[in-house]
Order: structure tokens, then C-alpha cells, then sequence
């Protein structure tokens, strides 16, 4: 993790949206285009076309793609991708978040203020879901940066109070929280905690881990396909798991 180098990205992509001559929010997202200078600060590896898609980054050596989401779309990509070029999947997780409302029709923005909820590793399984099947490749690995970061949300959704519905405008990254690398699927053993005595409930797990129960079924699901977990029985209605190897 490069705190420095982060700051340098955030920094070079506020001033260039600031710039009329620049890209916008509307154009790239702030969230990726930080992540895309952080990761290859030489901007000419960055849009490579390759395999008939266009790589986010491809220094010579790995293609880095960043994504906010959406790993539905990254499925095309992977099976061009990987039989020939080791592949770095990023996925940028919030880890505190401050919510700010934007009225649509005067522009006018809310007071700053702190989501409950707060981001962590965990995050990423429901994306990491959607291409379970790509996981266990050996020329696959995954950055997640826990980052600090306030969001722009319209005020247009369909409730009274216009926020649920409603649309996200863009995510401005303040820090760089923390980094979490999965080089090889045995990494992803490491969101297993420690403490957690086998064999396990999703439910222990959840409680371990400090997670929604719906989230440690996903997180399982996926440790289970890649052989990571087994499941030894049952206790009651619920699936005892252990770690394998």
C-alpha cells in the first residue's frame, strides 16, 4: 500500500476534472480513474486494446482492470484474457463512506453525512460470485483497496424523501484505507477468522467475521466452490464447514 502514491492519483484527477480541457465525472468515473493512475501512473498503458476488448491497463507484463461493480461484465473479458496474460482484477471497496444529496433542479448539496455502514474485504463476494468459475485460475489474482470516500447520490429516487431509488453520481476517494491482494486462491483463506473454531455455521462465521448472515452464505458458497471449505454435515438445518488442507 502506497499512501503517497494515492494521494498523487486523487490529486492529479481533481485537477484535471477541474480543467475545461480535461474529462468529467460524466465521462470517467472518479473512483476509477484514480485507481487507474494508481496502479500505472504511465498513462500510455492505460485503454490497451487487446483479445478485441480494451484492457483498463496493460503494462507489457499484466492486464489490470478496475471495476466498480458489475463482475457480470467482466466474464467476456476473463475468457479472452487469461489463457494468455496474468490478470490483476481490482475492486474498489468503501470503507467509511460520508452520503452527500444532490437536488437536481437547483444543484444544491446536503450536509455531509457518515454512513453506518462500513466497508471491508467481505464486500467483494457477491461480485467475486459472479465469476466463481474463473477463480481458481492460476493466471488470476485480486487487489480490493479499502478506500475513504464520499458519495454523490441524486435526489431521485421514488420515495417521499426522493432518496430510495434513487441514482449514484459519482464517488470522490478521500484516503486510502488499507489493501488486500489475493495472489493465488489459497489467499483467500485469510477471510477465515482465526478465532473460529471448526466445524462451523454460516452463522458463526457471520458472527466471527462481524458480517449480515446473507453475506457469509455468499462468502461460503464461494470458498466452497473453490475447494477452499468443505461441508462435513449438518447441525440441525444448517451446514457444518471446515477448512481443507
Amino acid at each position: 500500500m502506497d499512501r503517497e502514491a494515492f494521494e498523487q492519483a486523487k490529486l492529479k484527477v481533481l485537477l484535471k476534472q477541474n480543467d475545461p480541457h480535461g474529462f468529467g465525472t460524466l465521462q470517467e468515473k472518479t473512483v476509477h480513474a484514480v485507481m487507474k493512475l494508481y496502479y500505472e501512473p504511465n498513462e500510455d498503458y492505460h485503454e490497451v486494446p487487446i483479445e478485441g476488448y480494451i484492457a483498463d491497463i496493460y503494462t507489457g507484463e499484466r492486464i489490470i482492470e478496475i471495476q466498480n461493480g458489475n463482475f457480470n461484465r467482466l466474464r467476456g473479458k476473463l475468457q479472452a484474457f487469461l489463457p494468455s496474460y496474468q490478470v490483476t482484477v481490482v475492486l474498489p471497496i468503501p470503507h467509511s463512506k460520508w452520503l452527500i444529496w444532490i437536488d437536481e433542479e437547483s444543484g444544491a448539496l446536503s450536509k455531509r453525512n457518515k454512513s453506518p455502514v462500513t466497508g471491508s474485504v467481505y464486500s467483494a463476494f457477491p461480485e467475486l460470485y459472479k465469476i466463481k468459475s474463473f477463480l481458481t485460475h492460476e493466471n488470476l489474482s485480486f487487489a480490493f483497496p479499502l478506500i475513504d470516500m464520499d458519495e454523490y447520490r441524486l435526489l431521485n429516487g421514488w420515495s417521499k424523501d426522493k432518496k430510495r431509488g434513487s441514482h449514484r453520481y459519482d464517488r470522490t476517494p478521500v484516503a486510502l484505507y488499507d489493501e488486500i491482494y489475493f495472489e493465488r486462491k489459497e489467499d483467500f483463506i485469510q477471510v477465515i477468522p482465526y478465532e473460529l473454531e471448526e466445524p462451523f455455521t454460516a452463522k458463526e462465521f457471520a458472527k466471527a467475521a462481524k458480517i449480515r448472515g446473507e453475506l457469509a452464505q455468499v462468502a461460503l458458497h464461494v470458498l466452497y466452490h473453490m475447494q477452499l471449505v468443505d461441508r462435513c454435515g449438518k447441525r440441525g438445518r444448517e451446514y457444518l464447514y471446515e477448512v481443507l488442507g
